[in-house]
């Protein structure tokens, strides 16, 4: 075992004991090492504990609803602004819009009518729908988040109406398979861990029974793998590393669904919701991205690491624990990449020589100087780019894309002022003289806004 192995493993063990967790199951993901995987602790019903032991994921199954809806978007079958009920018949609630259901600020109460966490007995389909105008909206649409599992079963419907078959059979079709995520079912399966109820005030534990989530399924059904959950953190993170081609999703969408809709305090901006995704701020230009989630007997958390010295490509963490009340679990999979990150870093990939910019950007590289301040452009990787020249090391550059039907002319595709354009003016020997960015001018030496020049 490594000196990073056993840290991580140590850190593990200390969460299952001080957390009284019967099992944890933990595993780490990323591109340029081997799966790390640990477990520790008992299964409660006989089985051995391993890394093909499943857990229920409780609410990380909404991350996979999520992707299934983006892919109907990519796909043409809706639009994010749509109101369900251009797609599907519904008693109540249909003027809400998929947008708003994603980022849990639709208004729309958590749960749905009655009282399923008392009972444990979740609506199938023809309830869910008959009791859905009993629902309340508790909040005007668009006024904050408030978490609502009763809203990413609505999109569960809808994927599957838009797609002519149930929520479970889409998402084997169309992102379990392809994926490769065997361990990750909508049934407990031979491998699954018991989960428990740890008692406050002495070591018993009671086991909580399995229950099935009918039409609430997309919203925290599934059960999966420590290993099979490490790679999905690790694709919603760094898509392009797991999925290549885009046959699951395209790495743009996953930068789409990524980006913060709401915070989940109004104080405290420690956390944030994308579509369908939760997002923890860690510092110094780094997020983890993924999500939490809880069911009787079991806590689960599932992040992938993005940006900042050392992230390696493709990372992500999920912890599992078979107890309810164990929420040392929650911050666990947060802990165990920054220490991954900061005792062994990903390798530093040595810069190698590049060819030149093509001619009609030579010109236009170096020092410009934009609403008072001076901005660098230059060229790398194949592409036109601009910082200002007091950005800090680790903010991302804007990048520029010409459009191939108007010359001189180029659309911001990243960073700062991403989708305005960039346009060039030539004097008459074609050396770039000015350039409007944003409609703001830049020029090669600082002028205030009505052209004074300070050097002249």
């Amino acid at each position: 075992m490594t000196e990073v192995s056993a840290h991580l493993t140590r850190m593990v063990r200390r969460v299952q004991a001080d957390g009284r967790v019967p099992a944890v199951a933990a595993a780490l993901h990323r591109a340029d090492r081997p799966l790390w995987t640990c477990q520790v602790g008992e299964t409660g019903n006989g089985t051995t504990l391993g890394p093909e032991t499943a857990f229920r994921i409780g609410s990380v199954t909404k991350t996979f609803t999520a992707v299934l809806t983006l892919q109907c978007r990519d796909d043409g079958l809706l639009d994010l602004d749509d109101p369900l009920e251009r797609h599907l018949e519904l008693p109540a609630h249909g003027e809400l819009t998929v947008r708003r259901l994603l980022s849990h600020t639709s208004g729309l109460q958590r749960e749905p009518y009655g009282d399923v966490w008392d009972t444990l007995r979740a609506p199938d389909a023809e309830a869910f729908l008959a009791e859905l105008a009993r629902a309340e909206r508790v909040l005007p649409t668009g006024r904050r988040y408030h978490y609502s599992n009763l809203g990413m079963a609505l999109l569960g419907r809808l994927v599957g109406r838009l797609r002519g078959g149930t929520w479970a059979e889409v998402l084997d079709e169309r992102v379990l398979g392809p994926l490769g995520l065997t361990g990750t079912t909508v049934t407990p399966g031979p491998t699954a861990a018991t989960g428990f109820l740890v008692d406050a005030y002495s070591d018993q534990a009671h086991p909580e029974q399995p229950t099935d989530f009918g039409a609430v399924s997309p919203a925290a059904q599934l059960w999966s793998t420590a290993t099979d959950m490490a790679r999905w953190a690790a694709f919603l993170a760094d898509p392009a590393a797991l999925d290549p081609e885009g046959a699951v999703l395209a790495p743009t969408t996953l930068d789409e669904m990524r980006w913060p809709l709401t915070v989940t305090d109004e104080t405290l901006w420690s956390g944030g919701f994308g579509l369908g995704l939760i997002l923890v701020p860690q510092g110094d230009r780094v997020v983890h991205v993924g999500h939490d989630g809880a069911m009787p007997g079991f806590l689960a958390a599932v992040y992938g690491r993005r940006g900042g010295e050392g992230t390696a490509g493709a990372m992500g963490a999920a912890v599992f624990g078979s107890s309810g009340t164990a929420a040392e679990v929650f911050d666990l999979p947060h802990r165990l990449l920054a220490a991954a990150v900061e005792r062994d870093p990903a390798d530093v990939v040595p810069w190698r020589a590049g060819p030149p910019a093509p001619p009609e950007v030579r010109g236009l590289l170096g020092r410009w100087w934009g609403e008072g301040f001076e901005y660098v452009f230059s060229w790398h990787d194949g592409t036109l780019r601009a910082r200002g020249a007091g950005d800090p090391a680790g903010k991302p550059p804007a990048v520029f894309a010409p459009l191939p039907d108007r010359p001189d002319v180029y659309r911001t595709v990243s960073g700062r002022e991403v989708g305005e354009l960039l346009r060039l003016t030539r004097d008459d020997s074609g050396v770039v003289t000015r350039m409007h960015w944003a409609t703001y001018r830049f020029t090669r030496r600082q002028e205030s806004f009505d052209g004074y020049d300070f050097r002249s």
